[in-house]
């Protein structure tokens, strides 16, 4: 006699992972989802941008503001470390395979956010990193935000990806400080009655 099927364990992945993740299936679509619009809308930005502003002009925005450019970057987010790229490159590519690897015993809407907004980010950078010039793995990612001043005088230069990557790292280190696990359950630290409480 066959076993009937498994509802529980369909492409994304088994469904229980611990205490708080019991009968609920991963957050996986939740998580490529997102990291594909992080994805498309810094690709489009930054194909707007090159097509539009030469390097070094700024178009001045609200009262000056904002300032949109065009520079290339060939460090980290916020042009840290300049001259890094192929190093900051194998990073992106290894935060990109641990994320996806995560994700299938991800059941934790918040983190699936915030690992959406990482996985989005850092694979929009890395296009930059493997097509623009001067060539493979050394490409110069298009930076075009810049705030209070033009050509980061304040604040570096960033982009689309550069603000999800932060953003997704916040959410993810408030998430940790509250105790909430991959599960969806609450650790020691963010548990006040004793039990997992769903996040």
């Amino acid at each position: 006699m066959s076993d009937a099927p498994d509802p529980s364990d369909p492409a994304d992945g088994p469904v229980a992972a611990g205490p708080g993740a019991a009968g609920r299936r991963p957050r996986t679509r939740l998580l490529l989802l997102l990291a594909l619009a992080v994805l498309l809308a810094d690709l489009a930005s930054k194909l707007l941008v090159v097509a539009t502003i030469g390097r070094g002009e700024d178009i001045r925005l609200l009262g000056g503001l904002l300032y949109l450019t065009h520079t290339r970057n060939t460090g980290a987010a916020f042009s840290f470390a300049e001259g890094f790229t192929v190093v900051f490159t194998l990073i992106a590519v290894a935060v990109a395979v641990v994320i996806v690897r995560t994700a299938r015993r991800l059941f934790s809407v918040g983190w699936a956010v915030a690992l959406g907004l990482v996985l989005g980010g850092a694979v929009g950078n890395l296009v930059d990193r493997v097509f623009r010039e001067p060539g493979f793995l050394r490409g110069g990612v298009v930076d075009f935000i810049s705030v209070l001043a033009p050509d980061g005088r304040v604040y570096p230069v960033f982009n689309v990806a550069d603000s999800a990557i932060v953003c997704g790292g916040i959410l993810g280190a408030v998430l940790a400080v509250r105790g909430v696990e991959f599960d969806g359950s609450r650790g020691s630290r963010g548990t006040h009655d004793g039990g997992p409480a769903r996040r």
